[in-house]
This record gives structure tokens, sequence and C-alpha cells, in this order.
């Protein structure tokens, strides 16, 4: 029998949505600290300049330390994950390390985030005073507005700026939360022609909800509301794709995808028990979800409910959630909170071992070992990352430390000795040598 379109387009179209949505889940909550402690130590430039030939001149936007560059990625990495609050305090401490205009942007995007109004405000005028581009300055006040719901001094703000990507994302901005989506796709293609990369790259994903929802013209609203919402999340935006989400399962409560980008987004803005609302009707509506099961327990666990949310990640884990990293790492964190060292080891283990486990994970492992009394662990785990990373100074440090408290003297001085002879600025190697000699 064949099916009529009335039928199969909405299907088809919820189908869209869902994978859409697993797609932006699994990106938000991929695991970004690796590449990003590789960029740090390749000591690469952060992002955010004018690419094109006739962009306009560059802020001062170098970064006067390697310390304020490690806070500026652990931030990233952490408002990636929805952490806005460790984010913030990552940012604060970019700035305070002479992070300059970029550590300073970061910081008024986190107070923005946190509905900080009067901090961000603060930080909006120290940036003018260190010279930042009126156009990002412009853009900050938007989003500020925006964010207080305060639509008309938006359009004023937009009626009186130059032209620039920054005002065109701040006009499709507008548009989308107005319902004009006309006027927000040709804003966002001239966001997409223009100079500004990372605002290049949140139209795109912003264009791409409207692309989709073409494929199905005979799907209702509500799908094309929850389409924005999602690349609105992942655009930072959850402060605005919040109300469209509300709308929608108010209209839709079995909308399953729905209400998880609502508990998503619920959950970075800081209100875990109406994530966990959301989480838990998304929950009763496809109880093995795995994404589900993972933001029920980062609900539970900002709850300070660390039973149960050990029990949504091992359920997350046991039901194949990808990054399998993510999930871990949460479910370690939760264990040693509750002092379960077995279970807290056992998961710091399994990353360590990780076909794609970086130095990071070694060192997790380590520690942990050290403090459970698993020395001769410990000492094997410091071996097996000094042969992986035989160039790096911190391995090599890694390894005389971890030897010197497993009580292996020998050993301890000759990785120490190589950690200085890779980095001459180490100190703890430094410190740690000259103790044993």
């Amino acid at each position: 029998m064949k099916l009529r379109a009335r039928i199969v387009v909405p299907v088809l179209a919820a189908l869209a949505v869902a994978v859409s949505l697993m797609t932006f889940l699994r990106w938000q909550v991929v695991s970004t600290a690796d590449s990003l402690r590789r960029t740090i130590e390749r000591q690469a430039q952060t992002t955010g300049a004018p690419s094109a030939a006739n962009a306009p001149k560059s802020d001062a936007t170098a970064i006067e330390s390697d310390q304020a560059l490690l806070h500026l990625h652990k931030g990233d990495v952490l408002a990636l994950q929805g952490d806005w609050p460790s984010a913030e305090a990552e940012y604060q401490q970019a700035a305070h390390a002479q992070g300059g205009i970029p550590a300073l942007k970061k910081l008024a995007q986190a107070e923005l985030q946190r509905r900080e109004f009067t901090a961000a405000q603060t930080t909006l005028v120290t940036l003018g005073q260190q010279g930042a581009r009126s156009e990002d300055l412009l853009l900050l006040q938007i989003l500020m507005a925006l964010h207080r719901g305060d639509r008309t001094t938006v359009q004023t703000l937009l009626n009186q700026a130059a032209e620039s990507p920054q005002k065109h994302y701040g006009a499709a901005l507008l548009a989308i939360v107005q319902g004009r989506s006309d006027d927000a796709k040709t804003e966002l293609q001239a966001v997409e022609n223009g100079w500004e990369p990372g605002l290049r790259e949140y139209a795109r994903t912003l264009r791409g909800a409207y692309d989709e929802y073409a494929l199905f013209p005979e799907s209702k609203e509500i799908h094309l509301q929850t389409l924005l919402a999602r690349a609105l999340a992942q655009a930072q935006e959850c402060e605005l794709a919040l109300p469209m989400l509300t709308s929608v399962v108010h209209q839709a409560d079995d909308y399953r995808d729905a209400w998880i980008v609502k508990g998503f987004c619920e959950l970075t803005m800081e209100r875990p028990s109406d994530a966990l609302a959301s989480l838990e009707r998304a929950y009763a509506l496809d109880p093995e979800k795995p994404e589900t099961q993972y933001f029920l327990g980062r609900s539970y666990a900002a709850l300070k409910d660390g039973k149960n949310a050990m029990t949504f990640f091992e359920y997350a884990l046991k039901n194949g959630f990808t990054p399998e990293k993510e999930v871990r790492r949460a479910l370690a964190a939760e264990a040693q909170e509750a002092g379960d060292a077995a279970l807290a080891l056992e998961q710091e283990q399994a990353m360590m071992q990780a076909s794609d486990a970086e130095l990071a994970d070694f060192e997790g492992f380590i520690s942990l070992a050290l403090a459970a009394g698993k020395h001769d662990d410990a000492f094997a785990a410091a071996q097996q990352a000094a042969k992986k990373w035989p160039d790096s100074a911190e391995a090599q440090e890694l390894y005389g430390l971890t030897a010197q408290a497993a009580n292996h003297r020998e050993e301890a001085i000759a990785a120490l000795r190589h950690a200085l002879e890779l980095d001459p600025t180490r100190q703890r190697s430094a410190d740690a040598l000259k103790k044993m000699l």
C-alpha cells in the first residue's frame, strides 16, 4: 500500500531531526581536550582575526604568556561541554595572565551565558579600553540585549551600526527569534560571505537548519523550531533556543528530541532541576537512548546526587555512548567523590588503555593509583607513557616523579635528567632531582 505524503513527510522530518540531534549531541560532548592540548603544545595562535584581504585592521590580540594560552584553551573545553561556571573561571585566569583581548572576549561571552550582565558590561568597557574592534563590541552588546529580551535595543544598535559580519550575525539572531525566516537566511548568507571565520561557522550551522527543513516542506513548524533550537545550542546560544523548545514541547509533549535539547540547554544554563525534569520526560519516551542517559547523569551530578549520576553514566556507557572517554571521565569523577576508588581507577585505566589515549589520561590513572597505594601499577603506567612520548619533557617528568614515589631511585634520576634535557625550565623536575642527589 502506498503511503500518503501527509504521513510520510512528518515521519521523515522527525527522523531528520533525530539524526541531526544525535549528531549535535555527539559533537557537543566530544572530548576536545586532547586536540586542544596538542594545540597548546604547538603554541598555536588563537583564531578570530579577519582572514580576507579587505578585513579591517586586527585588534592587538597577541597573548603574552603560555599560562594565559593554557587557561584560554581549558576554558574552551569547558565551554564546549556546557560548563560555563568553570569556563568563566578559566577565562578570568587567562585575562589575569596577560591574555589580552582574546581572553577578555571569551570572558565577556561566558558572563553573558551566565546572565552576569553587570560583570559583562564591565568587561566590555575594559575591552574598549584595550582597543578591541568596534564590530566585536557591537556583537557583544547585541548579545547582551538579546539575552535580556530587549529587542528594541538590538534594533537600535543594528540601525546605527556600519556594515560588518558581526552586524549581520546579530540581525540574523534577531530575525530567528522573531520568526522571520527569509530575513534570517539573508543575513546568515551575508555572514558566510564575510571575513569573520568563527561567525561563518555559526552561520553555516544555523543555515543548515533551514536547509534541512526545506527538504520536508510539508512538515510541521515545530520541526523547524527544533532544528533551529538545536543549531542555536550548537552555536552556544541556549538562551535564545530555550523559548523555542518550551513552545515545541507545549505543542507536542511526546517530542523526545526537543525534550533532550531542552534538557541540555537547561543544564548549560545552570538550571539542573529543570534539566532533570526535561530529560526524565525524554527518558520516559525512550529509556534506551544513551545521550539521554548521559545528560541525566550530568543533571544528577549537578544536583549533587552522585548515586543516581553514577547509575545513569553506567547506563550510557553500557549502551554505547560516544565519545566513551567523556562518560568514563564523568563516572570517574563521581566515583572519586563517592569514595569508590576501585570504580574510579577502573575508568581511568580504561581511558589510559584506549587507542586515542593522551598523556593526561596516564596522569589521571597514575595519580589515583598512587593515592590507592598501587605503586607498581602507577610505575608501570609511567614507564609506558615515557616510551610512548620519548620526546615529551612532561612525560619524562611524570615518569621520574612516579618512579620517585614508587622508590625506584635510579629510574627517577635518569627520567628527571632527561626531562630537563628536553626542557630546562621544568622547575618541578629540577627540585625533585635536587632532593635525590
